[in-house]
């Protein structure tokens, strides 16, 4: 029986591991996790905010996803907005989701990532 999710594993080209940490700590706030020794080898990064936890593994041949994302909870998420805006990453809002305010960014890497909130 599935009980929860663990994380989430978005790919990442090598050697961007100075921008994935800038991006994920600096801007979203997340903390970074260490990795095991024998998995921080293959570089990449680890991040955790409460229970979300993001692993960003190194590919070779990197392209990011065209459509395939997480959806970040958040709260306050018109701050989250002008947050990432004022670290000079742009957001897309998207009205479509019934009962929800949400946005799509890209990551340095170009990661497409989903925020939501429900509307209370």
């Amino acid at each position: 029986m599935l009980v929860a999710l663990d994380h989430v594993q978005l790919a990442a080209p090598p050697g961007s591991e100075d921008r994935l940490r800038a991006f994920y700590a600096g801007t979203l706030g997340m903390t970074e996790v260490p990795k095991p020794p024998v998995l921080a080898a293959r570089g990449g990064c680890w991040f955790r905010a409460g229970e979300v936890v993001l692993h960003l593994g190194i590919e070779q041949d990197f392209r990011p996803a065209g459509q395939a994302h997480p959806g970040l909870l958040v709260t306050g998420i018109e701050t989250y907005a002008a947050r990432l805006t004022a670290h000079g990453t742009p957001v897309a809002w998207d009205g479509n989701l019934p009962g929800h305010r949400r946005f799509y960014c890209a990551d340095p890497v170009g990661n497409r990532l989903e925020f939501l909130e429900p509307i209370r």
